[in-house]
């Protein structure tokens, strides 16, 4: 196996990006013969095959930024070449437009094949991940696409399928190991081999399991089980675990909710704790360590770097929802009715928000060294909690939506983030971010910027208070609202300018539609 990588670009010049691709995965290629083609700031660079072969993954798609020696493509040299050939077509045909289970294929003995389970490709300037859960072991018979493992980057999970139908053989990234971008996760043995592997696996000495201290709470079910049994309010011990160690996966949720019925737990908890109570009782034996996620541990250093770099200053004000409350209950009904979505409070807040950036510019600029940078469009961020932890999904160019537009991407993003389906693109690019604390019963919020944004909007939850109104105590849906900003680019007039446009046009909403 021959690597193909991105050649010396010149001076000064440390990335570039694949134009061209002349090959394709199972193509036989001579030595020298063009491969490909990069384009620089400056120059179009071929790059050619060292030697004769059949091309077998490429790991770098065209339009994809690459640096200098990158890893672009895997080259089956020799006869090897010729048996490869239908199996990279075969993989490329499953495999579609991604790249998410780049394989090579090496005869055995046996005359079947071994098939590595490399990490897919994790999205731009994402360069490792973490083994999150495996919910296969050595030996385990798989499908083509069934799902082996599940990943861990910075904001998003990753799911690994079998790159073929056969045995798994090997694990090379066990749980909690950090894995680069294409990196060997595991060996497949598929066709004639299989047997002859899972026979070998068998019979090699098995590792040694890890301590589970007899309760069984060291055992890490799997994160989409997880999500399914909060969505369904069942709890584990109500779920029998199919898994490895007894974890419960996704499908034994599911079965759970068919049956109607509670299912025990096959490992009763109670066992332990008379050993337990026969010792003195101790902090340590009361305390349980659970390693953060990639994803909690980049959320809490992005938001120390934001208190450490921006001057942040928050500012708050009040809304009367009578109005925008009345509207929507007047024309909820023919709003899902025509649009097939509901009417909800964030497209009012979008709206109100894009206005108010257009008049105060600042707010929806960033610092870049000594460069302030306008954005002359709005990539809205709108907070969202999940199980696995808080992501900020990105509707673009919302400044020029609809509401019904507004409330059908709320909606999809949404469920994308519940889902653990959300892709970096979804979570990049953001110029604003809205936070609604208010859903969870907050009454006063000052988030903490999402850098490198310049501001962030709190949204609380809707109370009656008592109001002065024409010199009369009424009572009124009220709702703190709240600016958090970066005080170098922003000044206090500005961002109290700011919500106070947001309050005028919220609490009289036919200001949106005439744009004042």
């Amino acid at each position: 196996m021959t690597e193909v990588r991105v050649p010396t670009l010149g001076e000064s010049v440390t990335e570039a990006t694949v134009a061209t691709w002349f090959k394709k995965p199972g193509d036989t290629v001579a030595v020298d013969e063009m491969l490909c083609e990069l384009e620089t700031d400056k120059v179009t660079v071929e790059v050619p095959s060292p030697v004769a072969g059949t091309l077998g993954d490429i790991v770098a798609g065209e339009g994809e930024t690459v640096g200098v020696d990158a890893l672009l493509a895997n080259i089956t040299e020799g006869d090897a070449g010729s048996a490869a050939a239908p199996k990279g077509k075969e993989a490329a045909a499953d495999a579609g437009a991604t790249s998410a289970a780049a394989r090579t294929a090496s005869e055995g003995e046996s005359g079947g094949a071994s098939v590595d389970v490399m990490v897919p490709t994790l999205g731009e300037s994402v360069t490792e991940a973490t083994v999150s859960t495996w919910f296969k072991k050595v030996g385990d018979t798989v499908a083509q696409d069934e799902m082996l493992c599940e990943l861990e980057t910075d904001k998003v999970s990753v799911e690994v399928p079998a790159p073929a139908a056969g045995t798994l053989t090997e694990i090379i990234a066990a749980e909690g190991s950090t894995v680069e971008a294409n990196g060997k996760l595991a060996v497949i043995a598929s066709g004639a081999g299989a047997a002859a592997s899972a026979s070998a696996s068998a019979a090699a000495p098995a590792p040694a399991a890890q301590p589970s201290g007899g309760t069984g709470k060291d055992v890490e079910d799997a994160p989409s089980a997880k999500k399914a049994m909060a969505e369904a309010g069942l709890s584990p011990d109500q779920v029998q675990g199919s898994g490895r160690d007894g974890r419960i996966m996704k499908d034994d949720v599911a079965r759970a909710l068919a049956a109607g019925t509670s299912a025990a737990a096959s490992a009763p908890a109670p066992a332990a704790a008379p050993a337990r109570a026969a010792s003195a009782p101790d902090d340590a034996s009361r305390e349980e360590r659970v390693r953060m996620t990639r994803l909690k541990q980049t959320m809490a250093r992005r938001l120390k770097e934001a208190q450490n770099t921006a001057a942040i200053l928050t500012t708050f004000n009040e809304v009367d929802m009578t109005e925008v409350m009345e509207l929507r209950n007047t024309y909820k009904a023919d709003f899902e009715k025509k649009h097939g979505v509901r009417m909800g409070f964030m497209s009012f807040f979008t709206k109100a928000c894009c206005h108010a950036l257009k008049e105060i510019p600042e707010v929806n600029a960033e610092i870049d060294g000594t460069d302030v940078i306008y954005k002359n469009y709005v990539h809205m961020g709108v907070a969202a909690g999940t199980p696995t932890g808080l992501v900020v999904p990105v509707i673009r160019d919302v400044d020029t939506m609809s509401f019904a537009g507004i409330e059908k991407a709320i909606g999809a993003m949404g469920k994308k983030a519940r889902d653990g389906k959300l892709t970096m693109a979804d979570m990049t690019g953001g110029t604003f971010t809205i936070s609604n604390g208010g859903v969870y019963g907050s009454l006063m919020t000052a988030p903490i910027l999402n850098p490198p944004q310049s501001g962030i909007l709190g949204m609380a939850k809707i109370q009656d208070r008592p109001m002065a109104i024409g010199g009369q105590v009424v009572i009124r849906p009220m709702m703190y609202i709240s600016l958090s900003y970066d005080h170098r680019i922003i000044d206090g007039k500005g961002a109290v300018t700011f919500l106070v446009r947001v309050k005028e046009m919220l609490e009289d909403p036919r200001r949106l539609l005439m744009d004042l």
